[in-house]
């Protein structure tokens, strides 16, 4: 099998780690002229469409979310990736939990395997490099190796539980492999911090992913409510220990995406 013009003059990989590959559309030629201008201008402000390639080359395997699969060539196949009733109970609790999707199909085989383009970034990690794994907010997830390893890690403490802005449990992830996360925000314009026997406060779900083994609570910005007042701040995440986070400069806002573009095509018509 050959595969030609996967890469061209308008599109090209920008990233490679291990099999995984993120195709980057500098300009895309597949819009209509209703939405030309708006593609053009989201294009100079860096939000292009984006692809994830995964080499599949028969020694290995990716876990992708459900209905990412755009194509695949060669001689590779799909599995749902439930091991049996128990294993599909599991799966669909930690999915109503963590807000992906409950069953994850799995692929295998020798050819390619190419996901649905999306305008959010694409972020490659090496899980493997993370030591006791990394947690992910909620909603990042995009595919795997099938060699890392999934599970749900809960507040530890319960006013992290009623209060966290990051809900009552985020996806882990661990052991050896690349994982792929769809990220609003590009990787080289996320704040990187490595903490040793210490902590960091965050005012909101700032934090894209930290270290697993870091405790995460949710506590007053100052030591009482009345400093709390006078400041004007309330609540703050706090991520104690030793590990990384993996911040946002920024508040996370939604991608405008395909929708709208699609929405505005039809009242235009």
């Amino acid at each position: 099998m050959k595969v030609y013009n996967l890469e061209n003059k308008n599109r090209h990989i920008i990233r490679r780690l291990g099999n995984f590959s993120v195709l980057e559309y500098d300009k895309d030629l597949s819009i209509g002229s209703l939405n030309a201008m708006d593609h053009y201008f989201m294009a100079e402000m860096g939000m292009r469409r984006r692809q994830l390639v995964i080499n599949m080359n028969g020694n290995n395997s990716a876990i992708v979310q459900a209905g990412a699969m755009q194509w695949m060539a060669g001689n590779v196949t799909a599995t749902s990736g439930v091991k049996g009733v128990g294993d599909l109970f599991g799966k669909a609790l930690r999915g109503a939990v963590t807000k992906e999707s409950a069953v994850k199909p799995e692929y295998q085989g020798n050819g390619l395997l190419v996901l649905e383009p999306t305008y959010k970034h694409i972020i490659l990690i090496d899980v493997g490099g993370w030591g006791a794994g990394i947690t992910l907010e909620d909603g990042m997830f995009y595919a795997c190796d099938g060699t890392v390893r999934s599970s749900v890690i809960a507040r530890r403490t319960l006013s992290s539980a009623m209060l966290g802005s990051e809900g009552l449990f985020n996806l882990s992830l661990s052991g050896s492999g690349i994982a792929a996360l769809e990220s609003n925000v590009p990787e080289d314009e996320l704040i990187v911090i490595d903490l040793e026997n210490d902590e960091v406060r965050i005012d909101g779900d700032m934090a894209v992913c930290w270290s697993s083994n870091l405790q995460f609570t949710v506590e007053k910005a100052t030591n009482s409510l009345i400093g709390s007042a006078i400041s004007g701040e309330g609540l703050v995440n706090v991520y104690r220990g030793t590990g990384r986070v993996l911040m946002s400069p920024v508040a996370n806002t939604s991608s405008w995406g395909e929708a709208a573009y699609t929405s505005k095509a039809n009242a235009a018509k």
